[in-house]
């Protein structure tokens, strides 16, 4: 299934959703972890823990924080599919990332981490069929489908991505 064959995109994660490219959610998930791989240790490591604004995340908190949010993002999806409707995601990003103690921990770990809860996700994934694609549940305040779920936690990984590049690359 491609992003633009989502039955629904629901509002407010229509912001992650659109930022994949129009393309079979599998070749999706591949992509995102060439994204990954192309990132260079180095810069990032150099970089460090420096931030664009005081109070904000650093580099590892943000590649954490990618980690953490795919997993409750991942298991929720998990209970959707199984039958278990009702149960609404739910999180606080804030405090999750003030005890995450990413800052202690080196990126590389933090990578290799993110690469495996993405390879763990790809793999429930292609459990799903397309009746289980379909099944959806409250993520924050928004009914959203497993499908566009996993069109959701790439996007999320994009954005952030993104907003390292344009925001933290300067300091390398």
């Amino acid at each position: 299934m491609k992003r633009t064959e989502l039955v629904a995109t629901p509002d407010y994660f229509d912001r992650y959703i659109n930022l994949v490219e129009d393309i079979d959610l599998f070749d999706a998930f591949d992509d995102s972890i060439h994204q990954i791989d192309m990132l260079d240790v180095d810069v990032l490591k150099k970089i460090g823990l420096k931030t664009y604004l005081p109070d904000k995340w650093t580099i590892p908190e943000i590649l954490q924080h990618i980690a953490d949010v795919e997993r409750l993002l991942v298991s929720g999806t998990l209970r959707f599919v199984r039958g278990e409707g009702d149960y609404i995601i739910s999180f606080d990003e804030i405090a999750m990332a003030r005890h995450s103690r990413a800052n202690a921990r080196d990126v590389s770990r933090i990578l290799n981490e993110l690469k495996s809860v993405r390879f763990s996700t790809i793999e429930l994934y292609k459990t799903f069929d397309d009746i289980d694609f379909q099944k959806s549940g409250i993520n924050w305040k928004h009914l959203i489908s497993a499908d566009a779920m996993g069109f959701n936690i790439i996007g999320h990984q994009i954005h952030h991505l993104k907003f390292i590049e344009d925001h933290y690359y300067q300091f390398a």
